[in-house]
């Protein structure tokens, strides 16, 4: 099971100005990101930059980086031009592993790739892990992802689904139905081909709706396969917050 880890990674962040190159433990947090991808089973980690600062912080640790355009609407065209860049042939398994999670598990990653080998009917493969609080099923900033019987992709939304009928009295969750709900794991697997491709397929209505590209490949009649993990990731890295989070999480670590 070859595969390529790529990490987009652009300077601009509304919350949180430089993000990549916000130093967690005495090093940029992109650079944080590719050691945590080189402990999954990847052939080649890779960096799609925007920024000659992100390219030299990378160069100055010894992970490999490909200059991409700064203009790029989304990390899945900046993906696309970074395969173009390193010459995957179509078939290539690429795991797209986001530029803010350094606590991201090999095991997630590895999971995302090996359903890529496993599942030829689906396009891409993705992570989803069981809600155990009533509060984060309700959160919009939680995205949800429900699953057919073949383990796919039904519908992403940031809304709670599967909606309980008989469990949510009055519109307050207060407890959670049965099987558990899902929530997804923004790190998603992909042959090149059909990355090189999925710019170029008009946007959905839904897409637009719930601010979620994934949607985009379902509405196109695509499917996408779920692992779910019996594990929780690692926190991101959204907003100064949560940067402190990660960077008390590396410190007690390193005690």
């Amino acid at each position: 099971m070859a595969f390529t880890v790529i990490i987009p990674a652009r300077l601009a962040s509304t919350r949180l100005p430089d993000k990549p190159l916000a130093d967690i433990a005495g090093l940029p947090m992109v650079v944080r990101v590719a050691q945590a991808a080189r402990a999954s089973r990847a052939s080649r980690v890779v960096v799609a930059a925007d920024s000659q600062r992100i390219a030299a912080a990378c160069g100055e640790h010894g992970v490999e980086c490909v200059l991409t355009k700064a203009d790029h609407p989304s990390g899945s065209d900046r993906l696309a031009e970074a395969c173009e860049r390193l010459g995957l042939d179509g078939e290539a398994r690429v795991v797209n592993v986001q530029g803010d999670e350094p606590l991201i598990a090999a095991a997630m990653i590895d999971a995302c790739a090996q359903l890529l080998d496993d599942r030829p009917d689906c396009v891409m493969s993705t992570v989803a892990h069981e809600i155990d609080e009533p509060a984060e099923f309700a959160n919009p900033n939680v995205v949800k992802v429900v699953l057919d019987a073949k383990s796919r992709a039904m519908y992403f939304s940031r809304a709670p689904i599967a909606w309980w009928r008989d469990g949510f009295g009055g519109g307050a969750i207060k407890s959670l139905p049965q099987p558990a709900p899902l929530r997804h794991v923004g790190l998603y697997g992909y042959r090149a081909g059909f990355l090189r491709r999925f710019p170029t397929m008009p946007v959905s209505p839904l897409e637009q709706t719930e601010a979620l590209e994934q949607l985009r490949v379902l509405w196109h009649g695509e499917h996408i396969a779920v692992h779910v993990s019996a594990e929780r990731p690692g926190p991101g890295v959204d907003t100064p917050e949560d940067l402190a989070r990660v960077r008390s999480i590396f410190d007690d670590a390193a005690r």
